[in-house]
């Protein structure tokens, strides 16, 4: 049964809804797209004809079932912001004037995906699901709470903002995702030799190793004492 307007999810989901996911919303939409549209019980971000989008902008596990059940019969993207460039912001425990505002020495790349990938990474080998990526400037508003967030000082987010759109990137197909790793990459390869091709630590490269494996992009062809080797997979490497 599809929730309607006064379902008490679609009210939810509304007020519930931060400045950085209510921005890119609108951001992405097109002017005959349908916002927050009910479907087979669960509310869509945006509906574009025979194409449902979900914007996601914390962790892509908390709606794998919704994913998983719509891509199952429709044609699904999920539209995932990366910061490529963060600025925080510190309110103090009482008032709205914030304390400061510095730049986050952290910069994003799209390879970051992948951390998020790990919980579904078989979505993407599922025709009609595809995968964007935007590359955002995002101002991260924190508020110091004493009860709260002991590893970071205490110090809670408690919005995102959206600054400025600076690429996006689509991929529809495993084969896409597994462009992003390096052509200087020999092959067969391990993780630690990915991880030195990417100048990444090596817990990424064995995230995007992982979720490559798992769409059948990457495929396991032996083990050494340096780790176990992966190729492409042959129809990747002709395509």
């Amino acid at each position: 049964m599809s929730a309607g307007p006064d379902d008490p999810r679609h009210r939810i989901t509304t007020l519930n809804e931060g400045p950085l996911h209510a921005s890119l919303k609108h951001w992405y939409a097109e002017p005959d797209d349908r916002l927050e549209v009910p479907v087979d019980g669960f509310l869509v971000d945006i509906v574009r004809g025979e194409l449902l989008i979900e914007i996601q902008t914390a962790n892509v596990s908390a709606i794998r079932g919704k994913l998983r059940q719509l891509s199952a019969t429709h044609r699904v993207r999920l539209v995932y912001p990366i910061a490529r460039e963060k600025w925080i912001v510190r309110l103090p425990q009482e008032g709205e004037e914030p304390l400061g505002r510095r730049k986050s020495p952290r910069r994003g790349a799209v390879e970051d995906i992948f951390g998020e990938l790990v919980s579904l990474p078989r979505l993407m080998a599922r025709p009609g699901f595809s995968l964007e990526v935007v590359l955002i400037r995002e101002e991260e508003v924190r508020r110091y709470d004493p009860d709260r967030a002991w590893r970071r000082r205490h110090w809670v987010t408690e919005e995102r903002r959206l600054l400025d759109v600076l690429e996006t990137r689509l991929f529809g197909a495993p084969s896409d995702l597994c462009a992003l790793m390096p052509e200087t990459l020999g092959e067969p390869f391990t993780t630690a030799d990915l991880a030195e091709a990417l100048e990444r630590p090596r817990w990424q490269a064995q995230q995007m190793t992982y979720c490559l494996r798992e769409m059948g992009a990457v495929e396991q062809v032996g083990r050494e004492r340096r780790g176990i080797l992966y190729v492409r997979r042959r129809r990747i490497r002709q395509a």
